[in-house]
């Protein structure tokens, strides 16, 4: 067997489950183990349906004999990351390793690879392991690579697993005959790729920044939100109780501004996220943008040297009927960072937009680096501030009473 990879004793011994949960890490695949073909609904997806269950078909039949590539495109929220994830996950339930990564994340750490820490992997050793990776499901392989830099490292990945033929599976919102033309000439190559588009009919209204996918934002609703917990202390409780109040009342009628506070884990994002689904239930434009992602994806836009800049999600961000901004505060902003940031500020609340906005940093603590942004969103005239004091999930005596078991969604 010289030459050849084999498992050594421990790993066949290793249980099922504890293997499964090993390949999950590995694959980061860990946060989207809910992503499986048997909760995909393509009935529920009006103005989809047909193509909906044939990429559901295809993806299953890819996880069954993973060969070749395949390519799932369509609009955002079309359910394109859902299959993939299903995909990886099945894979791994059969033992099999799969590596799930989308673009940007991809190229964050082939960057942080030139100047590694002590713990971390070079850049070599990173490129090595996706390149060759048995399963690599690369998502967003049209939005992440905005930099010259970052669109020839791509390119020069696709090809070495193209001219090895390794499996593989894409996810991209722009089809594949309008990509760049290499990325076009393989992706849409019959001989290796196999392509499948969803349609989008009914999710047109709704765009994130930073990983809040529809899929994942429908998860989030006020009616699985943990209100009552056991072992929150009067004031705590009292908190919580008044910020699902505040939010039900302004998903019903948007108005302002609405601020949640409070530390992470509280059930910020939660909140925020079961509003959004109602406006768009009623036929709203809604962004949700975590604000270091959406400053990043600026930074990068309005690069210097960049032929075109993304005006087009600025004005979006700016215009949209709701707007909700997650993470205020979670970053170092430059002056021209904040900047941006005040321009969409500014706009809204001069507008009369509805938004919401959700930080786990004190306002004093916010004050010195925001103080134009924080007059806007903290202003009483303007709309509402809602501070939750209960703490996170998984901290202090809340984790004693079992509610981790209970079988509910956590609140986030």
């Amino acid at each position: 067997m010289f030459g050849r990879a084999e498992p050594c004793d421990c790993v066949l011994r290793e249980a099922a489950d504890v293997r499964r949960e090993r390949l999950q890490r590995i694959g980061n695949l860990a946060p989207l183990g809910r992503y499986r073909f048997e909760n995909f609904d393509p009935h529920g997806r009006a103005g989809e349906r047909d193509a909906a269950a044939a990429a559901l078909e295809a993806a299953r039949a890819f996880a069954a004999d993973a060969r070749a590539w395949l390519v799932l495109s369509g609009p955002s929220g079309s359910g394109k990351t859902h299959l993939a994830a299903a995909i990886a996950n099945a894979r791994v339930d059969a033992g099999e390793p799969a590596l799930f990564l989308t673009v940007a994340d991809l190229l964050d750490h082939l960057r942080a690879g030139f100047a590694p820490d002590d713990d971390e992997p070079g850049y070599e050793q990173v490129y090595e392991q996706v390149r060759t990776a048995p399963l690599l499901v690369l998502d967003e392989v049209d939005a992440g690579a905005p930099t010259p830099w970052g669109r020839e490292k791509l390119f020069q990945l696709i090809n070495a697993r193209y001219n090895e033929a390794l499996p593989t599976v894409f996810t991209t919102t722009t089809p594949v005959d309008r990509l760049d033309d290499r990325l076009s000439t393989r992706l849409g190559d019959p001989r290796l790729s196999h392509a499948v588009t969803l349609a989008g009919v009914s999710r047109t209204g709704y765009r994130q920044v930073g990983g809040m996918s529809r899929d994942r934002l429908e998860a989030l609703q006020f009616r699985n939100f943990e209100v009552n917990i056991p072992g929150l202390q009067r004031d705590e409780q009292a908190s919580l109780d008044a910020a699902y109040r505040a939010a039900t009342s302004f998903a019903d009628n948007p108005a302002g501004w609405l601020l949640l506070q409070g530390p992470n884990g509280c059930g910020k994002t939660h909140l925020a996220a079961a509003i959004a689904n109602r406006r768009l239930a009623r036929g709203e434009d809604v962004v949700f943008a975590v604000v270091p992602d959406l400053l990043d994806h600026l930074r990068r836009s309005y690069a210097p040297g960049r032929e075109e800049t993304d005006d087009d999600l600025f004005d979006r961000v700016r215009d949209c009927s709701l707007l909700v901004l997650d993470d205020l505060g979670a970053q170092n902003a430059s002056p021209w960072a904040g900047e941006k940031l005040y321009q969409v500020v500014n706009y809204r609340t001069v507008a009369g937009l509805p938004s919401v906005v959700t930080t786990d940093q004190p306002l004093e603590d916010l004050q010195p680096t925001y103080p134009r942004i924080l007059a806007r969103i903290a202003d009483p005239r303007a709309g509402m501030l809602a501070t939750i004091l209960a703490p996170h999930y998984g901290l202090g005596h809340i984790s004693s009473q079992g509610r981790g078991n209970s079988g509910r969604p956590r609140n986030r």
